[in-house]
């Protein structure tokens, strides 16, 4: 099994969750499903979440696009932003 985890802060964690549920389309056509939505306890702003992934090429793919860019930037993200691929240990 695959796993995207994304880390990062963002400015409005509201505004920023209403742009991220807004493209959930998007992530089922990409192969991502969300498992967890989680944020920090005493800085709601930072916020860590885990999709399953159906395809990496394709996941990775869907986060490359200048639309992705495009909504990190319209959603308030700050700072670095942290993407990793992982896998099941087998």
């Amino acid at each position: 099994m695959n796993y995207m985890l994304c880390r990062h802060r963002v400015e409005d964690f509201d505004r920023w969750l209403r742009i991220f549920n807004s493209d959930l389309e998007g992530q089922q056509k990409a192969g991502l499903h969300l498992l967890y939505l989680l944020h920090d306890p005493t800085d709601r702003n930072h916020i860590v979440y885990l999709f399953r992934v159906d395809d990496v090429e394709k996941a990775r793919a869907f986060t490359e696009t200048p639309e992705a860019e495009q909504a990190a930037n319209d959603s308030g993200v700050v700072g670095p932003f942290q993407l990793l691929w992982l896998t099941d240990l087998k």
